[in-house]
């Protein structure tokens, strides 16, 4: 392992070894939001509900999560990151141990919604990578635990979706609960003790999460960069769960292993996106994220006349998988970069505002499919993602007046 002093001056230099156990770890964690993609009819028909309302679990769940990021995120700028991480991971195996034992949808809701709250660990990782790394090396690390998230989700998608449709959806719980274990176990391992002595807040725990948004509010790049992924955010939740229910739906008649089968695509992001983290350490983050939702918008304008078929969907999905993760990632590059002490609650507020994205996402993509059908969701798609190049446009530009 490299030893030499990080950026923060005082902890060495996290090994590569280091680096690909943190984002399996971040992968594993991940997952539990997103199993509930490719299967959510069979869980709305398990549980004797519509499509309309089954869109409040993924969506409270998103909410919480925002909310526990809010409330405990913080706390890693003067708290060990690892036992945080340590405390957050065996909460939520408690949470999905009373999801796979809940028999009742409230219960089921709530076990869901509180799991969310402690889904904190994949967010603490990177700013704790950040301080661990070398300043060129910030893209590519970044992007590397960004691809642990997406390898997440893409396992949980397909995972779910072939598991449901070869025994049942409550089997595809009882299988993540089985993996968390083992990641709790797993974890003291895979996040080696913090020796350097953590920096006290000078105030109390009030003022500390006051500070979230008094550092915001002195960082107008950082939330213009939150409010970009969040519209990200939302679109990616709003296509895939009305894309599970629109390929399920008695029009296409497809299985829910069809819609795991399809969430493969995904696999091309953990390829590329450690690729686009290296050039946008090149070319720099704010042009990257540009060219990206430039790519990003194409994709999602050819969902509705390609959405007929799987092979007309694989070439919209190829585009926005290939460069929708790189959106968050150059956004979080546009913080992550700022002094070591503040950028844990940067993140904070970067995270919060992207799942309130995605609680939207969740219930309009559910809505709007249940109203207007594939076309409505498609609809809100597009208006989306217009609105991400748009303010991305505007970032670049006044990012190069900045320079100028």
């Amino acid at each position: 392992m490299n030893t030499g002093s990080p950026n923060d001056g005082a902890l060495a230099y996290l090994s590569r070894g280091q680096e690909y156990a943190l984002a399996v770890t971040i992968a594993v964690v991940t997952a539990n939001a997103y199993y509930i993609h490719p299967i959510i009819g069979e869980v709305a028909r398990g549980f004797g509900i519509g499509d309309g309302r089954i869109g409040i679990v993924p969506a409270l769940n998103q909410l919480a999560l925002a909310l526990g990021i809010l409330l405990l995120l913080p706390l890693g700028d003067f708290v060990s990151n690892r036992r945080l991480c340590l405390i957050f991971v065996s909460a939520q195996t408690l949470c999905l141990l009373g999801m796979v034992l809940a028999r009742d949808f409230v219960l089921f809701t709530a076990a869901s919604t509180v799991l969310g709250f402690f889904t904190i660990a994949p967010y603490l990782i990177p700013a704790f990578a950040s301080k661990r790394v070398a300043p060129e090396r910030l893209g590519q690390v970044t992007a590397l635990l960004t691809a642990g998230v997406i390898f997440g989700i893409l396992v949980a998608r397909m995972g779910a979706g072939i598991i449901a449709e070869h025994a049942d959806w409550h089997t595809v719980y009882v299988c993540a609960f089985a993996l968390m274990a083992g990641v709790t176990a797993f974890l003291p391992v895979a996040m080696r003790s913090e020796t350097a002595p953590r920096k006290q807040p000078a105030t109390g725990y009030g003022a500390l999460i006051a500070s979230v948004f008094a550092l915001a509010a002195r960082h107008p790049d950082m939330r213009l960069s939150a409010l970009i992924q969040g519209l990200n955010f939302a679109m990616f939740t709003a296509s895939w769960l009305a894309l599970a229910l629109h390929l399920t739906s008695p029009q296409m008649g497809y299985g829910t292993d069809a819609v795991g089968y399809l969430a493969g695509i995904a696999a091309v992001s953990v390829i590329s996106t450690p690729r686009l983290g290296r050039w946008a350490d090149r070319i720099g983050a704010r042009r990257a994220r540009l060219v990206a939702a430039l790519v990003q918008l194409a994709g999602i304008a050819l969902f509705y006349p390609l959405g007929g078929s799987i092979a007309g969907l694989l070439v919209p999905l190829l585009l926005v998988n290939l460069v929708g993760p790189t959106i968050d990632v150059t956004g979080r590059m546009t913080f992550l970069a700022l002094a070591p002490d503040i950028r844990t609650r940067l993140t904070t507020f970067y995270i919060v505002v992207m799942f309130v994205g995605g609680a939207i996402g969740s219930a309009l993509g559910t809505a709007a499919y249940d109203t207007g059908g594939w076309a409505g969701n498609c609809a809100i798609l597009l208006a989306m993602s217009l609105c991400v190049v748009g303010l991305a446009l505007l970032a670049e530009r006044r990012w190069q007046q900045a320079l100028a």
